[in-house]
């Protein structure tokens, strides 16, 4: 960071910690449910720290989400519009009326907490391209390198996660786990990521982080691959066994993607060297989606 950056930058002075975005990953809920109940874990000096549970009513009814997928509501026409009124919807508005608006928000820093049942392990998401998300993500990568860094940003288009009401913020996915369900392992691991990110936010706002590089791998997201299906729409196939629980693992030209109910391998044929995530991940199965593919990037932030 140069002497003008340092001069420039702006201090973070309140944190959201959102769990429950989809209701049906426990996880974040149950660590925000933690926080609230000893709120001086998450207590740093140079800043405040909200907690928030996304979709509460989703999180009653251990579904993913009552009407719509939430975490694809904020839109800014959607927000802006009065005649969007399912559940999500309106949460969505609410939600950015607190934390929001988007472009201006409440808060300086969002952190979303989700949960897979992909082999993702503990991934940090990135939804926009602000130097500090890239150095926060870069530092978390570096304590440990079982933590991968995904980027979902779509060049040209509107992102309508939640993380995108503020500049600063990124979203912790860890997996594998059930839907609605809960695992030690996972529990604690996250639960370390939100403490170092609070702790290293806090090094931020005391010019600690000034000189601090580091090389970071991410993974830039790029397209979805969905099932093989008939022409009505139905499954005709699965992963292939031998791409099950591989993500972020390359996918090489003539590798098996596919294994359709006949016992036919379908194999990957494009000529590019891909990384996917999000295999097999069950909540996509209504979106169309078996697979997202990325292309790996080694940098120094």
């Amino acid at each position: 960071m140069s002497n003008s950056q340092a001069n420039n930058r702006k201090t973070i002075n309140k944190v959201a910690i959102v769990g429950g975005t989809h209701g049906n990953e426990f996880t974040g809920v149950y660590l925000v449910k933690k926080f609230e109940k000893f709120p001086e874990l998450i207590t740093r000096p140079s800043f405040e720290t909200l907690t928030k549970i996304g979709n509460p009513q989703a999180f009653q009814a251990a579904r993913r989400y009552i009407d719509t997928d939430l975490n694809r509501c904020f839109a800014k026409s959607d927000l802006e519009n009065p005649e969007l009124s399912f559940y999500e919807q309106t949460r969505a508005k609410e939600m950015a009326t607190t934390l929001g608006p988007k472009g201006n928000s409440q808060v300086d820093f969002i952190l979303d907490l989700h949960s897979t049942s992909a082999n993702m392990g503990f991934t940090i998401i990135l939804v926009n391209n602000d130097p500090f998300n890239w150095q926060l993500a870069a530092y978390l990568s570096s304590l440990d390198p079982l933590v991968r860094v995904l980027s979902s940003i779509e060049p040209g288009k509107e992102n309508t996660f939640l993380n995108s009401l503020c500049n600063f913020g990124c979203s912790i996915e860890v997996g594998p786990i059930a839907p609605a369900s809960l695992k030690g392992a996972i529990f604690q691991k996250t639960e370390s990521l939100i403490h170092a990110t609070l702790d290293y936010i806090e090094d931020y706002n005391n010019g600690k982080l000034l000189s601090n590089t580091y090389p970071l791998t991410i993974y830039h997201y790029f397209k979805v691959v969905d099932y093989p299906r008939n022409k009505a729409g139905e499954l005709e196939g699965m992963i292939h066994p031998h791409l099950q629980g591989r993500d972020y693992q390359e996918l090489n030209p003539g590798d098996p993607m596919f294994l359709t109910f006949d016992g036919t391998t379908i194999y990957y044929e494009e000529q590019a060297t891909v990384w996917p995530v999000f295999i097999n991940e069950v909540a996509y199965y209504e979106k169309g989606v078996a697979m997202c593919l990325t292309k790996k990037e080694i940098v120094s932030v």
